[in-house]
């Protein structure tokens, strides 16, 4: 190369090559982190949203039933065959009600 206009155009075209690849892989990298960002982000929102549905459910479940528990202790402290008995008076109550409402119906 003994032209330096030529040598130039060589080097400069080089240049942006360089320059256009590593712009290249900046670009994917950021598009890349952004998306995995968004992907996280999404992923927290379904979990806080389970999180309040469970609770809501749970606080309408205690409610319906009269008693209230505290989210710290949990289930832990009441019995788990006094709640079913309870649950099943509270079904054949609702049972009876819904046959009166029938026959009153008809």
């Amino acid at each position: 190369m003994s032209n330096p206009l030529v040598q130039a155009f060589f080097v400069g075209r080089a240049v942006a090559e360089v320059i256009n690849e590593r712009v290249e892989v900046a670009l994917t990298d950021a598009l890349s982190e952004l998306g995995k960002f968004d992907a996280e982000a999404k992923e927290q929102l379904r979990q806080f949203t389970e999180e309040v549905m469970a609770r809501a459910n749970r606080a309408a479940e205690s409610s319906a039933t009269g008693k209230t528990t505290n989210s710290s202790s949990g289930a832990d402290s009441l019995d788990l065959q006094a709640e079913i008995d309870e649950l099943r008076a509270e079904i054949a109550l609702l049972r009876s009600e819904l046959q009166k409402y029938r026959h009153a119906a008809k």
